[in-house]
């Protein structure tokens, strides 16, 4: 029996099927868009463009479809409307008509960010993504087609995962890099804990629902979180502007429109409201992560050039690049005001 792999070249994607690899003695098959060079081993590799080519060869003889693949950055510069990442779920679910297990791998963002959110968020917490993020509504999109998909095959088992943001040694990701982006602007509602996970973790959670074929939703997430006083300093010398919700919304949203910081709009509530979650349901399965919330964000975070600085001198360039931004927040608010009180013609 053969356990397919989308998505196969990517960093998690290597990672499942090396992991895979070392635990199934069936076959491994990888299928991407890109060669992964090398090829993980113990898998054999198909480069394809899983929205335009014939599965249904792909698929024959398939026991567990594990569905990594995505065309939607977390940004939202490519593919932005998800219509591309829904397509291509669709196509592999129907592909995969006659295999036992589908494993989707979604985020714990499609909790959203609010403030009457627990903490931590359990697998049984609605799913309400912030509806100006279109990177987690559009995983909250495919985890319905999954469902979909188990209605029509109910002697089928679907795992969803809902990892929290997922790093590794020299990938440290697009969501990230954005977060990491976003911190520099605070609003005044508040600063959230963070949780940070391992791509190896990710990797060895994939492999233990494979081999248990376990059914249903997991979150995948270290124990516990780093606390935001502690993010803030993990994070090194950098300056943050805390603005009125409202003022630090707008600012964001400027940015994005201008390409001056990879933050879209939506992001700003996952800055600012907690939506860590509980790995409790899949510890109780015998799965553990092997790196800490710190550890997984030092990976995942290469020391910028401040971090190669005395501190008086991080400390001066830190409070100049805050001026600068303070400057430019209210030069913007001032010319919004100035359009709207001109009159119209």
């Amino acid at each position: 029996m053969t356990i397919v792999v989308t998505g196969a070249a990517g960093s998690v994607g290597r990672r499942v099927c090396e992991r895979l690899a070392s635990t199934y003695s069936g076959e491994i098959l990888g299928l991407d868009l890109r060669d992964p060079d090398p090829v993980p081993a113990g898998t054999e590799f198909k480069m394809l463009d899983l929205l335009t080519a014939d599965l249904s060869n792909v698929f024959e003889g398939a026991h567990t479809l594990v569905h990594l693949a995505s065309a939607l950055a977390p940004d939202g510069t490519a593919n932005v409307d998800g219509r591309i990442d829904l397509a291509i779920a669709r196509r592999v679910l129907d592909a995969a008509a006659h295999v036992r297990q589908v494993v989707l791998v979604s985020t714990a963002m499609v909790y959203g960010a609010w403030p009457d959110n627990p903490m931590p968020l359990t697998e049984d917490a609605p799913v309400r993504p912030v509806p100006d993020l279109g990177f987690a509504v559009q995983k909250a999109q495919l985890e319905r087609l999954g469902l979909d998909w188990r209605t029509d095959h109910p002697r089928g088992v679907l795992t969803v995962l809902r990892p929290a943001v997922t790093v590794a040694e020299a990938r440290p990701g697009g969501l990230a890099r954005i977060l990491h982006s976003a911190m520099t602007i605070a609003s005044e509602e508040g600063d959230p804990p963070a949780q940070f996970l391992h791509a190896d973790d990710l990797a060895s959670a994939v492999a233990m629902v494979v081999e248990q074929q376990i059914d249903g939703v997991l979150n995948v997430a270290p124990d516990g979180w780093i606390p935001a006083e502690d993010l803030v300093a993990l994070a090194g010398p950098k300056p943050r502007l805390r603005l009125p919700g409202w003022l630090a919304r707008r600012f964001t949203a400027a940015r994005y429109r201008l390409g001056l910081a990879p933050t879209p709009p939506g992001i700003l509530p996952y800055t600012t409201h907690s939506w860590v979650v509980s790995n409790d349901r899949l510890k109780g399965l015998g799965w553990s992560s092997t790196h800490s919330n710190e550890e997984a964000y030092v990976a995942g975070h290469a020391p910028g050039p401040l971090d190669m600085l005395t501190a008086r001198r991080r400390q001066s360039l830190a409070l100049g690049a805050t001026a600068v931004v303070a400057v430019g927040a209210v030069a913007a608010v001032v010319l919004g005001i100035r359009r709207l009180r001109r009159p119209t013609r």
